[in-house]
């Protein structure tokens, strides 16, 4: 990386470090202030699912029947269905990973090469006379080793609810919804985030569907506040892992 591009790099951490530091200046004795409620598909990056569908079957009704053709249910009921319905999404994460990897590599080579009878006198005489031995012309020894070992010993849990938004009803009849809680407890901020792509079908007779069943699921928990500013590395130390080349 040149200089001016250090520079400059360096300069906008600072320029941003410092409008970071201004406004926990102006919060100081504030607790975090929470997000207003907005509409999910007005906020910045909000792109809405496309994925594969198949072909539209066209609505029809036989002579005296109530069945319409594409329905999933013969009675309405109060499951969500199209956009701006709300569910319950359980979230229940139970992670548990143990690996434990070792490897070990070596090899080892020799090779000697000599001449003898006529052209090793020639050599001897001649050619390089008092400097080597014929018969030990060149000798060559080669060996390598390596070793390595891994170990991944990870378990999370994570159990709580959070009421979803269905956003977009797909061709198919596939549901995408998002859901966002907030609590503030003290001067901590925690955050849930959870979205991704759901079938009516899955949704309970309580209106709640279990994460298991989302697909492309997209789950955050986070927070911010007092607590996290002290667990993060300063925005000096954060430049410079990302600057120093060592």
């Amino acid at each position: 990386m040149s200089p001016y591009r250090t520079l400059l790099v360096c300069s906008v951490a600072l320029l941003a470090a410092g409008c970071g530091t201004a406004d926990k200046l102006k919060n100081i004795g504030q607790p975090p202030a929470l997000s207003a409620i907005n509409d999910p598909t007005t906020t910045a990056g909000y792109r809405p699912v496309k994925m594969p569908m198949p072909q539209p079957t066209p609505v029809h009704y036989a002579a005296n029947s109530l069945w319409q053709s594409g329905s999933r249910s013969f009675f309405k009921d109060q499951r969500a269905r199209q956009v701006g319905d709300l569910l319950t999404v359980i979230v229940t994460i139970t992670d548990k990973a143990e690996i434990d990897n070792a490897t070990a590599r070596s090899r080892s080579g020799s090779d000697s090469v000599g001449a003898g009878g006529a052209v090793g006198t020639v050599i001897d005489k001649f050619l390089l006379p008092g400097y080597v031995n014929s018969s030990d012309l060149a000798d060559v020894t080669s060996a390598s080793s390596q070793s390595g070992s891994g170990t991944v010993d990870r378990s999370e849990t994570l159990q709580t609810k959070v009421a979803a938004v269905v956003t977009q009803v797909l061709p198919n009849g596939n549901l995408v919804i998002e859901g966002r809680q907030e609590v503030r407890v003290n001067f901590e901020v925690r955050e849930l985030i959870v979205a991704g792509v759901i079938r009516p079908e899955d949704i309970g007779a309580e209106n709640t569907i279990d994460s298991a069943k989302i697909a492309e699921a997209r789950i955050s928990y986070g927070g911010r506040g007092q607590i996290t500013d002290v667990q993060q590395p300063r925005y000096g130390a954060q430049a410079l892992d990302i600057l120093l080349p060592f």
